[in-house]
């Protein structure tokens, strides 16, 4: 056997996430495939990489030597092929690699920079996964990422990048079947759902630890179902579950969108960038993606209710004006 950049990518997916199941899901293989490979690497360097533990995954010495050696390995194959792939589709024609977590304001944005950047190639990277986007700005794979970052769980940010601040405090809502008892009022009591199923998917950097953590400090330990959000809306609907949604997600015939009285659960919304040269570039992004947040947050109903009851802001927020394409 020989050490490939795959095994070295599996590494590092591994200690990024703290467990074999996130780190399979995050390379698109089954956790088993994933064990056996673990497996075989250790074997062929003769020692243990990882301490498997009730919580996850540790690296051991050994495990943060490889690491520390491994990642930038991993990142400059990364940004080659990138580099080699935009030089071969464009002869350096202009390019935008956007990358997102999921947001209701993403088609806003591309709408408004297709129509700005016009003759700029903009592709989009989706990932559930904000710290695995922050990497691959790092590593020169994407230009800008628009992340989400649960509040109490600090994203794992790389040296070198840029922020900007989109919302500092966005609350998070609660999705329930529209026949709910709770969805009669306005806004809802966590207690109220003390007894009900609740669904998250673990593989939201921060999603479940956020959740734990206000559901310990309301006093209440539902059960908890972990799964991705397109299967928990069908058992929202039929009332199997309720699960945290973004506030600008819309409300169907059969599902409800209620904010949580005092807003206990919350992200902050993030665009990162590396530093360089086209700082008025990110700029205009930066605006579009403030016009394209703002047009989706009043939008929904829920929301833009919210963002009354507490004077926001956003509320007297202009359409920036256009900015010059870089």
């Amino acid at each position: 056997m020989e050490l490939e950049v795959r095994h070295l990518r599996a590494l590092c997916a591994i200690a990024d996430t703290g467990s074999l199941h996130k780190a399979a899901r995050q390379l698109g293989v089954s956790q088993p495939s994933l064990t056996t490979q673990l497996r075989r690497i250790e074997n062929f360097l003769g020692a243990a990489l990882f301490s498997r533990e009730r919580t996850g995954c540790r690296p051991t010495p050994l495990g943060r030597s490889v690491l520390s050696r491994a990642r930038p390995l991993v990142a400059e194959m990364g940004a080659l092929v990138v580099e080699a792939k935009a030089a071969a589709a464009g002869e350096g024609g202009p390019l935008l690699r956007i990358g997102s977590t999921a947001s209701r304001a993403l088609a806003g944005w591309l709408r408004r920079l297709r129509d700005r950047l016009t003759g700029t190639d903009i592709s989009l990277h989706m990932d559930v996964s904000a710290n695995a986007l922050l990497r691959m700005v790092a590593a020169g794979q994407l230009d800008v990422a628009f992340v989400h970052e649960v509040e109490g769980c600090p994203l794992l940010v790389p040296d070198g990048l840029c922020v900007r601040v989109l919302v500092d405090r966005e609350p998070q809502f609660v999705s329930l079947a529209r026949d709910h008892p709770a969805a009669a009022a306005p806004v809802v009591d966590l207690a109220d759902l003390a007894h009900d199923r609740w669904m998250v998917d673990p593989t939201v950097d921060g999603e479940w630890d956020g959740l734990r953590r206000v559901l310990g400090a309301a006093g209440i330990d539902p059960p908890v179902l972990h799964g991705d959000y397109h299967t928990a809306a069908s058992l929202i609907a039929v009332g199997e579950v309720v699960a945290p949604c973004q506030p600008t997600s819309m409300p169907r015939e059969d599902m409800a969108v209620r904010p949580l009285r005092g807003d206990p659960l919350a992200v902050r919304l993030l665009l990162f960038s590396r530093p360089g040269p086209s700082g008025e570039l990110y700029e205009s992004v930066y605006a579009d993606l403030t016009a394209a947040y703002r047009e989706a947050a009043l939008r929904a109903a829920a929301y833009r209710q919210w963002l009354l009851r507490h004077k926001s802001p956003l509320l007297a927020q202009a359409e920036p004006a256009p900015l010059p394409a870089a």
